[in-house]
């Protein structure tokens, strides 16, 4: 039985972007990005919203870039290989491959998904991920905090959910994020 993960980018107040819709201050470094990457290495599905994709879709062609960095490389090149899953009742057609659109998310697929799969499940995007909670679906947590403030805006956990965690991993880098790896206790 795989896992379903959550991962974020979030802010030290808990947003994934401001009330502007902006995450730069999000960007991570190159110490950052290579161990994201190792972190989805063994990911083989994505469960994403419309906006956390067309977000993410920039990977299916990110190997094309002249000179990418090799991080930048490796992780077009994992995001390739795994299959993702749109939930999206506005998008009619995905723009890469190995993905296919629902209208619905439906906890018990997702659940029945988790029971079939080899490999590990991520849920992306905090609506989605919000929806993944609420059903009690989520295994494990990472969170990759920033060093900023931005005082509110799209937040990374939702509201009216108590969850006990156990801290599993944690790690510091360079630029100041901080990595955070829970799992819920039953």
């Amino acid at each position: 039985m795989a896992n379903l993960i959550y991962s974020a980018i979030t802010s030290l107040d808990g947003y994934v972007a401001d009330e502007d819709g902006n995450f730069d201050w999000a960007a991570p470094d190159e110490e950052v990005h290579s161990f994201v990457n190792d972190l989805e290495r063994p990911v083989g599905t994505y469960l994403y919203g419309r906006r956390m994709y067309e977000t993410m879709v920039f990977w299916e062609t990110a190997d094309t870039l002249v000179d990418p960095p090799p991080f930048i490389q490796d992780y077009a090149e994992i995001w390739q290989a795994a299959d993702k899953i749109v939930y999206t009742k506005t998008l009619e057609t995905a723009s890469s491959a190995r993905t296919r659109i629902e209208r619905d998310f439906d906890p018990g697929a997702v659940r029945q998904m988790k029971v079939g799969a080899v490999r590990d499940i991520t849920v992306g995007g905090p609506e989605l991920a919000a929806q993944a909670i609420k059903a009690e679906l989520v295994d494990e947590y990472h969170l990759v905090v920033a060093p900023v403030v931005v005082g509110g805006g799209k937040q990374s956990l939702p509201d009216h959910v108590r969850l006990n965690l156990e801290l599993l991993d944690e790690r510091r880098f360079g630029n100041g994020m901080v990595h955070l790896h829970y799992r819920t206790r039953a």
